[in-house]
Formats: structure tokens, C-alpha cells, sequence
């Protein structure tokens, strides 16, 4: 049975009261879309309706929606927090200002707050902010005992597998490359088939990291279970500890949900947290390894010299 509206629309649970920015409107719709495959039917029904029909819907109270969809006033907040509002009060207003910007006309946005005839130089300015957000964002948000826990299971690890698919396949290239320069034994394999290959040969002693921005990439969560069975330390780098990545994660490292938009996903926009949380593992390994990875690091320098030099000097 749906409660009184006004009972729960306060800020959720370890709530946003700490100054986390709801969505902007624009953004809504990109949002429902990266979410809704993890909804409940009656939550994506309430999802799908304020995003097809902000006007209409920003006239309704959390009574008014849960007929509109034909669910309940609880669903209907739990929608709103889901999508990043502290409630459906929150919610309402991001709704009729996306009303209020279709009705003037405004130019389609192309990433958050970014419109298509928006010049360069807002471009580049609104890009930066997002990402410094972005950075801010997870670095405020990172659990450090468990990055601490992480860098340490890599430090010492016979072998290190790093599974990730797209965007978040060349994150986990950028981890590899740096700790193989400091003379660790890593691996980022990009076909998935090659990847459990990989993940049953590990043992207690590896490592297996996963990066997936959903929680719920079957690519990656396949090899990094296969691994957690074998008794491998198991991290996820991920922007939803609740998904089901987290079953087979020893440790989880929790990224920022990034702003995204329809040439903006979720998973181009989350490298930036990811790539933040991949130096902070990989100076937690160097400081643990200072004296083998100094001397290694000094040696691929002096491999790769000659080919940085000028042709007529070699």
C-alpha cells in the first residue's frame, strides 16, 4: 500500500542532504535509458512516463503519477531516488524545467548541458567542470580501506588479470601498461572467451579485477566469477556496488555515476572515475614496491630512449 506522499519525500537513505547534485533535466532521458533494464516493471513504467512526458507530468502530485502509471506512491519515489533525485518533490521540478526548455524551443543537448549550437569555447568549459565533478565526485565517494586493501592484493600478486569490455577494456589497458613497466606480471585480455581462458588458470596468490560502469556486464562478470572460485582476490571498479558484479568482488571500488546523454553514455563518461581510481591503485603499488618498481620503471625508460630521439642522433 502507497504512504502519504509528504512521508516520503524526504532525501533517501545516507541521503543526499550532503550536497550530491540531482541530474540536470536534460539529462533525464539518457538516464532512464541507462537504468531502466535494472528497474522493477512498475518502476520502469513510472521511468518511461515522466521521461515521454515531462509536461504532463510535472503537473501531477506523487498521487496523480502512481494512477497515471498504475503503481504506487512508494514506487514512485523510490523511481525518483533511483534516477538521482532526493524525492518526487525533486523530481517534479527537474520535469518542468525540461517542459520549460522544450516549450522555448531550446537546441537538443548532445551531453548534459551541452547544447548542439553551443560554441566551442562553452564546450570546452562545460566539459571541464563536468569532469573535475566527475573526479570530485568519486574521489569523495572511495572507500579507502579498500583501495588500501586493493593496491596491496596487487602489490603482491603471482599474476594479475584485468577484464573489462569497451571503453572500460582500455581503462583496464591503461592499469596493465603501467604495472607491467614496474615489472609485475598483468594481463587485460579484450576477447571475453579468452578472458575466462585466463580466469580459471588463477589461484590463490592472483588477482582478478574487474571494470564494469553498469555492475552487470556479463563479459566481465563471468571471467572475474571464475576467478573468485578459484580462490583469486577479486576487485570490481564499478559505478553500481549493488550490481551483481559485487557477488564475486572481494572488493568493490565505487566510481561516480556520471552524466551522460545519448552521444555521451554512461560508459564513455565514467572512464574519467575510472581512470582516477586506477592511479590511485597504481601509486598504492609503486609505494608498496618502491624498491623493484623504481629500478624497473628506469629500465623501460632506457629500452624506449633511442625511439624518442631524433632519427639523425641514433
Amino acid at each position: 500500500m502507497g504512504q502519504s506522499g509528504q512521508g516520503q519525500d524526504g532525501p533517501a537513505p545516507g541521503g543526499s542532504g550532503g550536497g550530491v547534485q540531482p541530474p540536470p533535466p536534460a539529462a533525464l532521458a539518457a538516464k532512464v535509458r541507462t537504468l531502466a533494464p535494472s528497474m522493477t516493471r512498475s518502476m520502469q513504467r513510472v521511468a518511461e512516463t515522466v521521461a515521454g512526458d515531462p509536461a504532463g507530468c510535472a503537473a501531477l502530485t506523487v498521487t496523480g503519477l502512481a494512477a497515471r502509471t498504475g503503481t504506487s506512491e512508494a514506487t514512485v519515489v523510490r523511481t525518483s531516488r533511483l534516477l538521482g533525485y532526493p524525492g518526487y518533490r525533486d523530481l517534479r521540478l527537474a520535469l518542468a524545467a525540461l517542459a520549460a526548455q522544450q516549450a522555448a524551443g531550446r537546441a537538443p543537448a548532445v551531453t548534459a548541458d551541452i547544447a548542439v549550437d553551443d560554441p566551442m569555447a562553452d564546450v570546452v568549459a562545460k566539459l571541464a567542470q563536468e569532469e573535475q565533478q566527475c573526479l570530485a565526485d568519486t574521489a569523495a565517494g572511495l572507500d579507502t580501506a579498500q583501495l588500501e586493501a586493493a593496491a596491496a592484493a596487487l602489490a603482491g600478486a603471482r599474476r594479475i588479470d584485468v577484464y573489462g569490455i569497451g571503453a572500460s577494456h582500455l581503462v583496464g589497458q591503461d592499469l596493465v601498461q603501467k604495472l607491467l613497466r614496474i615489472g609485475l606480471v598483468a594481463h587485460a585480455p579484450g576477447d571475453p572467451h579468452l578472458a575466462v581462458t585466463n580466469a580459471v588458470q588463477l589461484r590463490a596468490g592472483d588477482v582478478a579485477m574487474a571494470i564494469t560502469h553498469s555492475g552487470r556486464t556479463t563479459d566481465v562478470i563471468e571471467p572475474l566469477r571464475a576467478a573468485f572460485e578459484r580462490g583469486a582476490t577479486t576487485v570490481a571498479i564499478t559505478g553500481r556496488p549493488d550490481g551483481e558484479v559485487a557477488q564475486y568482488a572481494d572488493l568493490v571500488l565505487t566510481t561516480s555515476t556520471a552524466r551522460e546523454s545519448e552521444l555521451r553514455p554512461a560508459a564513455m563518461s565514467s572512464r574519467t572515475s575510472q581512470l582516477l581510481v586506477v592511479d590511485c591503485l597504481f601509486i598504492g603499488v609503486a609505494q608498496r614496491t618502491y624498491e623493484t618498481a623504481a629500478p624497473a620503471l628506469a629500465a623501460t625508460y632506457e629500452a624506449l630512449a633511442h625511439r624518442h630521439e631524433p632519427r639523425g642522433r641514433r
